[in-house]
């Protein structure tokens, strides 16, 4: 099936496309197969490019933490086939990929304090891609760049720079008017279906609360909300401390079963 032909038919069929694991309406025009391929791909790069921390301990403690989320995510990746990978960046970032890949930053340490605030980052990762996000955003781009297209064809016979100046502004409308605040609606998602994992998975939900508090301290209080890719520090830790109040029995039973990680921070 031709990029155009792929792209046409999600659009017919829109009405029918699926939903993410909250019932959150998408439309996803890539097989699993080819984001396994494309996550895999990336992460070698990666790999490539940035330093891998080998400090023994660093390793343990983060992979500790990133196994119990694994195990607990239901994913048809096998849990054998999840690599975690440490890299030496004083970055403050952390990401997951399909394929069933992870990268945690030595920078997100400093921040995320305790085991239960760094299974934060992690559990959220993991919820992109458990949510399929990154098939989302690439399929979002398709569609965008086939709306772009069409209009450019039938505005060859406009004078160049009206046309210019239209397609700039259609641009800057994709941008802020669909892109961006749905890239909001994956964030808080992910958080929410982080937070659910780390409950399951035995770790604190109420330290996602403390993490982003910790988060938003380093970085100064964040940007405007409306002209970013995530939701603002003030308004995660609203929602978080409401959800983590909600998920916290199932935390509760889960320590009572004596299911708690001990990954100690050396």
């Amino acid at each position: 099936m031709s990029r155009f032909t792929r792209v046409l038919f999600a659009i017919l069929l829109i009405s029918a496309c699926a939903t993410s694991p909250l019932g959150r309406k998408r439309v996803l025009l890539f097989g699993d197969s080819t984001m396994d391929s494309m996550g895999v791909q990336s992460f070698e790069e990666i790999k490539k490019k940035t330093p891998i921390e080998t400090d023994p301990k660093i390793n343990a403690y983060i992979k500790c933490i990133a196994r119990p989320l694994i195990v607990n995510a239901g994913s048809r990746i096998p849990v054998s086939a999840w690599e975690v990978v440490v890299f030496k960046d004083p970055t403050p970032n952390a990401f997951a990929l399909p394929g069933g890949k992870i990268g945690v930053h030595t920078g997100m340490l400093p921040i995320a304090r305790t085991a239960d605030q760094l299974a934060a980052v992690i559990g959220h990762e993991v919820g992109h891609v458990l949510a399929q996000h990154g098939n989302e955003r690439v399929s979002q781009g398709e569609l965008a760049s086939l709306l772009l297209g069409v209009v450019d064809v039938s505005l060859r016979q406009m004078d160049p720079d009206k046309k210019k100046l239209l397609l700039g502004g259609l641009g800057v409308g994709l941008q802020f008017g669909a892109l961006l605040p749905f890239s909001r609606s994956q964030e808080s998602e992910a958080d929410l279906i982080g937070l659910r994992l780390m409950a399951k998975s035995g770790f604190d939900p109420k330290q996602s609360v403390e993490l982003w508090r910790n988060m938003k301290a380093s970085s100064g209080g964040g940007g405007p909300e409306w002209l970013s890719t995530h939701p603002s520090p003030d308004s995660r830790i609203r929602t978080l401390e409401s959800e983590a109040t909600r998920v916290e029995p199932e935390w509760n039973a889960v320590r009572e079963r004596g299911g708690i990680p001990s990954c100690p921070r050396s």
